[in-house]
């Protein structure tokens, strides 16, 4: 009996170890009190120093990353922001939003609109940054033509290893990109994209899927919700993911 005077349902002998209806009251008492690692934890598997969640690692003013994002480096992931985010100049202005649940593999790379050079004159070289009197009569509206906005990643997003995205690029929902790909352009909710320019290679699911999948927004949920439909969340089955509570 347990503190209520009560039988527990998982020490009586009708549901001794090794039956099913044991395994699956553990399975429903171990879900209620999952609530997840915590996002903001900085490593977040003992002993597995090279992973980390960006979101307690990341203080850059113009990079928003959402919760449980991780980084994988065997240099460790400390040095995002860094390694990872070039040409990330706070006068320019522009932000890199990563969504929630990315998995960002080693050497990835957020080419900011610092790198962009003009390219409407006769030279794209940048003398003015260089001073000496080459600063002068530089015309600030040539050079801003060239700027792309903010680059946008979505939820559940994979980028392989040492892939390039650009400035301005949106990468959709659940999307894929593969390891050494250079994303160039929007990439819509779960493509998958390759190469140089990256290109959709396939879609993840029909359309009408994805819609649901989009409309879903599991990645949104409280994280006890999340944590109770893992299953649902890595299964294939759009009904089941709609049906969660």
């Amino acid at each position: 009996m347990n503190r209520t005077g009560k039988d527990d349902p998982l020490r009586t002998p009708s549901v001794l170890p090794g039956g099913s209806r044991y395994f699956d009251l553990l399975f429903r008492r171990w879900s209620q009190t999952m609530t997840g690692p915590n996002p903001n934890i900085k490593h977040p598997i003992p002993m597995h120093a090279r992973v980390g969640f960006l979101k307690g690692l990341v203080t850059a003013p113009n990079i928003e990353i959402g919760d449980f994002t991780y980084y994988d480096d065997p240099n460790g992931p400390d040095k995002f922001a860094e390694r990872c985010v070039l040409h990330h100049y706070p006068f320019i202005g522009d932000r890199l939003i990563i969504g929630k649940f990315c998995a960002i593999a080693e050497g990835a790379r957020f080419i900011m609109n610092g790198a962009n050079h003009a390219m409407s004159g006769f030279s794209t070289y940048p003398f003015n940054i260089f001073g000496h009197g080459w600063e002068e009569g530089f015309d600030p509206a040539t050079w801003s033509k060239e700027l792309r906005g903010d680059t946008v990643i979505g939820n559940d997003v994979w980028i392989g290893m040492e892939a390039a995205i650009l400035p301005g690029v949106a990468i959709g929902h659940g999307a894929i990109v593969a390891a050494k790909s250079v994303v160039t352009h929007d990439v819509p909710p779960y493509a998958i994209v390759a190469g140089n320019a990256a290109k959709v290679l396939k879609m993840r699911f029909d359309d009408r899927t994805i819609r649901r999948l989009v409309a879903a927004a599991w990645w949104d949920w409280p994280v006890e919700k999340i944590s109770r439909n893992l299953n649902a969340i890595r299964g294939a089955d759009i009904s089941v993911l709609e049906a969660a509570v």
